[in-house]
């Protein structure tokens, strides 16, 4: 083999062994993105059960979030029992076909905001959907999450125990 040959195989080499640590590294960034992601909500895969309950693991950080439906379209929620109402963010009102209503003004840990109040014709979690819900609309929301407030949960008897909560809609 001449010095060229050589010099050219072990150039391959190289590359190969670095295209074996790119294709490693790809890998073990896509596992661990779906390890924090599951950390992060681990009601992704929401299963919705026909009697109209529905059980959720609390995340790392303490919080329960979970996929849902707004007006059909899909969204994550935050369960918040400190939000009066569902507050979505004002750039997502449009995509999920909320109008705005009247105007208010709604005291926030970042002060007081102008908030848009409306209503939701559906809004469902798992197996629980309730109609007509009202809504608020916050433009100075940042994110995609919408807060599921107390005038969805409040039609809901809500259990907690250990790291779980049951979401149950009442039978009044």
């Amino acid at each position: 083999m001449t010095d060229d040959e050589q010099a050219n195989t072990g150039r391959m080499g190289l590359a190969m062994m670095a295209l074996a640590w790119l294709l490693v590294g790809a890998l073990l960034v896509a596992v661990f993105s779906g390890v924090l992601e599951r950390q992060r909500n681990p009601n992704r895969a929401l299963v919705a059960s026909g009697n109209g309950e529905v059980t959720l693991q609390r995340n790392r950080a303490g919080h329960y979030l979970a996929p849902g439906l707004v007006n059909g379209h899909s969204v994550d929620f935050l369960l918040d029992t400190g939000a009066t109402s569902v507050v979505v963010p004002g750039h997502l009102a449009a995509r999920l076909g909320l109008v705005p209503g009247p105007a208010g003004t709604a005291t926030t840990a970042a002060g007081n905001v102008r908030i848009y109040h409306s209503v939701a014709n559906s809004v469902r979690i798992g197996g629980i959907e309730l109609s007509r819900v009202p809504t608020i609309i916050n433009p100075h929301m940042d994110g995609d999450t919408v807060l599921l407030g107390m005038s969805f949960m409040r039609e809901l008897e809500l259990v907690q125990r250990g790291d779980t909560l049951t979401l149950r809609h009442r039978s009044d």
